[in-house]
């Protein structure tokens, strides 16, 4: 996706679009010349020419009587994608029983939204996947690396060093127990080699979250073997002190469009941690994943993470096709762990 900073305009209008919220050549196809004359406040006539410049550079028409003609390529045989789903690897949290409603692990190729009130378990659930991304082939894992975007200054590189002792430990473990009829792991990770195989941002505004977003694509594709990508987290700096809702919601739906499509360029997760936030409805308040109803859909699966009593659930809140589902998990020394309650329990959605 080519990014507005591409074109050839004039820097001071290059600065306004990015400012606007409009990142992306493709943001400006459904934007009419008032409307974006109003939002970068330059000339109807100046806004024309910007979306003309736009149009060729993509090679669609854009400028045709008032009327948007988009060039769309290629298809999917739908049995393809039901192939694809059924050997999509996936990135194991740690929890068997967590594992168990969701197939098997958090999925590649898709965007997974993880939420919940604050010590519920978020950012150590994003270590542990950073972290868990990293065991060998051999063992059953990825053997990838990860990028981790902390917006917060959550991430505890103690925490982390933790959590991948425990997993090198695991992985030792595994190979002790196999017998001459399995092929033992090849590969011995220490701690440190999963501490060098984690890339961390730290982003300090939403234009700095919004920049290495950007930025992704052209980093992953110098590091093939990344097959994480974890926000930790996305609502942080959309929710200081932003007065224009419509900016913001621009802003986030060009950060989700282009996660999705790294998600699926690069086969990769994205998993993105979010905060609660408070809603009236039907006369009463509930706890809510931040940013909205819109941002509902950013993702192709929510999960969101509570208290029952004393003990973490995990609730599958949407999937395209696994079942709504709870399972409780424990935050321990070692990293996510299954708890000392042995079962889950399937729950209807509501």
């Amino acid at each position: 996706m080519e990014e507005v900073s591409s074109l050839p305009i004039s820097a001071s209008q290059r600065g306004k679009l990015i400012s606007a919220g409009y990142t992306s050549i493709s943001s400006l196809f459904s934007v009419s010349p008032s409307h974006l004359a109003q939002d970068l406040k330059i000339s109807e006539n100046e806004a024309l020419e910007i979306l003309r410049v736009a149009s060729r550079r993509s090679g669609v028409d854009k400028i045709d009587q008032g009327r948007s003609r988009l060039i769309v390529n290629g298809a999917q045989r739908a049995w393809d994608m039901l192939n694809e789903e059924g050997s999509s690897i996936r990135i194991t949290t740690s929890c068997s029983n967590l594992d168990d409603i969701l197939g098997g692990g958090i999925s590649c190729k898709e965007v997974t939204e993880i939420g919940g009130v604050p010590g519920i378990g978020k950012t150590q659930l994003g270590i542990q996947l950073a972290v868990n991304v990293q065991i060998p082939s051999d063992c059953g894992g990825l053997e990838g690396k990860a990028i981790y975007i902390d917006t917060e200054g959550s991430f505890m590189v103690e925490r982390a060093l933790q959590i991948a002792e425990a997993c090198a430990e695991d992985i030792k473990e595994y190979n002790s127990l196999q017998t001459k009829d399995f092929h033992a792991c090849q590969v011995n990770k220490e701690p440190k080699d999963f501490l060098d195989n984690i890339f961390l941002f730290r982003v300090c505004s939403y234009t700095e979250q919004i920049a290495v977003v950007n930025y992704l694509e052209k980093f992953i594709s110098e590091h093939k073997d990344i097959k994480v990508v974890i926000v930790d987290s996305i609502t942080f700096h959309f929710r200081q002190d932003f007065e224009d809702m419509a900016l913001r919601t621009r802003l986030l739906g060009g950060l989700a469009f282009k996660l999705m499509k790294l998600a699926k360029k690069f086969s990769l997760a994205v998993v993105l941690l979010n905060q609660v936030a408070t809603k009236y409805s039907e006369g009463s308040f509930r706890l809510t994943l931040a940013l909205g109803d819109s941002w509902s859909h950013a993702s192709t699966n929510r999960i969101i993470l509570y208290w029952n009593g004393d003990e973490r659930y995990a609730y599958i809140d949407k999937s395209p096709y696994m079942r709504s589902a709870s399972a409780p998990y424990a935050v321990t020394r070692k990293g996510i762990r299954n708890s000392t309650s042995s079962k889950y329990k399937r729950v209807k959605l509501m």
